[in-house]
């Protein structure tokens, strides 16, 4: 397998993280995950609330940190699991649960996904987000090989427009 292609973006307000969500979710399809890491107040809950923008959802979006999952419905329902307090959740969701969510007509945003371990699918779009200061994140995209056409070739576009350190 080839390896991933991998953006690195810096980001000076909650604007241009939204701006690197909307470009992911614009290249996303029924059965794509997004694993976001990053500590806590990184920005994960606004990278999907930009991706929910994206993709036509108009409510609210709140991190299901108690709740482990938020459904929201847009042109592609979008599945956002909050992982930060699934130690005391993880009976929660079984294996045959796991994969209807990976592998279903909509797609999946997990927040604190290295909680997920092997579960989490090769395919997935992995997103770092950092504090680089008090407005400012540094995002780290990797894209899997078999998805860098596209997506990787917005997100550089995006990194040269604006916010970019460059790729990687």
């Amino acid at each position: 397998m080839d390896a991933p292609c991998v953006i690195r973006l810096l980001s000076r307000s909650v604007a241009q993280t939204s701006a690197a969500a909307a470009c992911v979710a614009r290249h996303l399809g029924p059965g794509d995950v997004v694993a976001l890491t990053g500590e806590l107040g990184a920005g994960k809950t606004r990278f999907v609330e930009g991706a929910c923008r994206a993709l036509g959802y108009g409510g609210r979006v709140r991190s299901p940190s108690y709740t482990l999952l938020n459904i929201y419905r847009a042109s592609l329902t979008v599945h956002h699991l909050d992982l930060y307090r699934w130690e005391a959740a993880g009976a929660e969701l079984e294996a045959a649960e796991w994969e209807e969510l990976m592998d279903g007509s909509g797609v999946v945003f997990v927040e604190w996904a290295e909680r997920l371990g092997p579960r989490l699918p090769p395919r997935a779009v992995r997103v770092l987000l950092e504090h680089a200061g008090e407005q400012e994140r540094r995002l780290r995209i990797e894209v899997p090989s078999g998805r860098a056409d596209g997506l990787a070739r917005a997100l550089a576009e995006l990194a040269e427009a604006s916010v970019a350190e460059g790729p990687a």
